[in-house]
């Protein structure tokens, strides 16, 4: 069965010995860790879930544009683990988790890692300058639409960003944080579910 851990208990296990973790979104703590649709943004509580291979749901595959106009599909990275993450410029815990999103994305390159964030509010010219400013060395797709976003209907709260969502190897969803994630615990689920790989 899956976990669900709360900001004042993360125990993700051993092997993972991850420890305290205190995540926030950008808006008032809804304290659910439901969807919310329409029903404005709704901040992360704090919550870091995983799946146990059995129970994992999906597959998820995400297509769009980034902001240098090049398709992205994720179906093209079969095989390859994959880390999403939701994001826009102005949100502050977006901007907190950046530089461990790019030194984490450099250093499982090697491991067959790729990271991908989906942009809920920005325009080309503010996200590229958001992706200088932290050189985010990987892509992120336009979605002020939410279609995007959508497909991760039932997995991350529809409006909560910053939220985190690591894919297996195969596209389903073997772990999940709303609200910023902490670089020591998005590097130890990383790891488990490259362990479940091999």
């Amino acid at each position: 069965m899956g976990t669900t851990f709360t900001r004042r208990a993360l125990a993700l296990g051993a092997g993972l010995g991850v420890g305290l973790v205190a995540l926030a979104g950008c808006a008032a703590d809804s304290g659910a860790d439901t969807d919310a649709v329409d029903q404005g943004f709704v901040s992360g509580d704090g919550s870091v879930r995983t799946w146990d291979a059995g129970d994992r749901e999906g597959p998820v595959t995400i297509a769009g544009t980034d902001f240098e106009g090049s398709a992205v599909d994720t179906a093209d990275w079969a095989g390859d683990v994959v880390v999403v993450n939701t994001w826009y410029a102005g949100c502050a815990p977006c901007r907190a988790e950046a530089p461990g999103l790019v030194e984490l994305s450099g250093a499982f390159a090697d491991d067959g890692v790729r990271f991908l964030g989906i942009n809920t509010e920005d325009e080309a010219p503010t996200a590229q300058a958001f992706q200088r400013t932290y050189s985010v060395p990987y892509p992120s797709v336009q979605d002020t639409t939410g279609s995007i976003i959508a497909s991760l209907s039932g997995i991350v709260p529809l409006q909560a960003v910053p939220s985190t969502v690591v894919l297996d190897g195969e596209g389903m969803v073997a772990a999940r944080v709303v609200g910023e994630v902490e670089s020591s615990t998005l590097e130890a689920l990383i790891e488990d579910v490259l362990a479940g790989e091999a």
